[in-house]
């Protein structure tokens, strides 16, 4: 089966449509009365994931999801059947399939044209994934805005009486000398102690400082904080490891040094919670085309593999005194740099392995 040309065009017209359509954006799909593909541009391609040897020829349904199948075939032989059909001439939202299984949101118009009295029928197909991909990031900053506005006023409602309460609790605890009582102040001090870092945290999370943005030896950087986590071990039966391939070798990034640091101990933090019996937390660093890669690794609890999907969800936390909210900003603060990303490998019971990307600046 070949594609099909339009016999009363002359030759020049025929290859100046036929090439337009092939080049548009938009995925161009056209069907025979039986439901046979005989055009398949190359926007269409790449929509769907399939060349055009694997659906010219064959029926309709090699690129529609199971769902649709049974829809569209009675929805075309009941227009060549009454010349009625709500699709034609009108554009329909949907979810598509792409050959790898991926489902899409996309927009199809739907047409008819008749060619020498032989109907046929093409769907413009346009992907909607990039649109709703930006129409979701608009969405969560709106919400996040309107979250930031409310914890702003909670904080400085709440954080002033917490403060006094901390202070007359400490106050008291230098004063009194019955152990009962002084547990219990103790118990009241840590608990206010949490809820100030929850405070805080929830500010880092819902209002965003706009990150720093200076030339940073992330190696430098990484070993000061791998010197305060090396003291964390010590008395926890944990061994600690740094690895870096060039010893003492610059790798600059341009970034937030405060902040980089902070998701770096919030790492290395959880790493050594996670492993109570012990285990090995290994560091490493190493430069991979272009990016520099930081590794964060333990021998700890690992994570469910059906707590995947929520690892960085805010307020998600297998900890008994977690905020959960550690991970959220600490990606958010990753992706906020230059080819940032934050990343996890899991088993549970057999460890956790976080990955830091970040590119390479050139000034030196």
């Amino acid at each position: 089966m070949t594609e099909i040309d339009c016999p009363r065009m002359n030759d020049m017209e025929a290859v100046i449509i036929k090439s337009a359509m092939q080049n548009t954006n938009e995925g161009f799909v056209t069907i025979d009365r039986n439901h046979r593909v005989v055009f398949f541009n190359k926007a269409a391609e790449k929509i769907f994931g399939r060349s055009r040897e694997e659906v010219l020829g064959h029926d309709l349904d090699v690129i529609l999801s199971p769902g649709c199948s049974p829809d569209h075939r009675g929805a075309v032989k009941k227009y060549i059947k009454t010349g009625n059909g709500k699709f034609i001439g009108h554009a329909l939202e949907l979810v598509a399939e792409r050959k790898n299984g991926e489902k899409f949101h996309t927009e199809i118009s739907f047409s008819e044209s008749v060619v020498d009295g032989e109907p046929y029928f093409t769907g413009i197909v346009r992907d909607l994934s990039d649109t709703k991909l930006l129409l979701d990031q608009i969405k969560s900053a709106e919400r996040l805005a309107a979250l930031g506005q409310f914890v702003a006023e909670i904080t400085h409602e709440i954080k002033n009486p917490l403060m006094m309460i901390g202070g007359f609790a400490r106050q008291l605890l230098n004063q009194i000398s019955d152990k009962k009582s002084r547990k219990k102040l103790q118990i009241i001090e840590k608990e206010i102690s949490r809820l100030e870092i929850l405070l805080k945290e929830l500010g880092d999370y819902y209002l965003p400082k706009k990150l720093a943005s200076e030339v940073i030896d992330i190696s430098n950087l990484l070993r000061e904080t791998c010197r305060v986590a090396e003291e964390d071990c010590r008395g926890r039966n944990i061994r600690f490891e740094f690895e870096e391939k060039n010893e003492n070798e610059v790798i600059n990034v341009r970034g937030d040094r405060d902040k980089l640091k902070q998701v770096f101990l919030n790492l290395m933090k959880n790493s050594i919670e996670a492993m109570e019996k012990g285990g090995t937390l290994r560091v490493s660093i190493i430069r991979r085309n272009g990016n520099v890669e930081i590794l964060v690794e333990d021998d700890g609890s690992g994570i469910s593999e059906s707590d995947y999907d929520r690892v960085f969800s805010p307020f998600f936390t297998t900890k008994s005194l977690g905020t959960g909210l550690g991970l959220s900003i600490s990606k958010r603060i990753i992706e906020g740099h230059d080819n940032g990303s934050l990343t996890f490998k899991a088993k549970e019971g057999k460890g956790t392995t976080f990955k830091i990307t970040m590119a390479i600046s050139n000034v030196h």
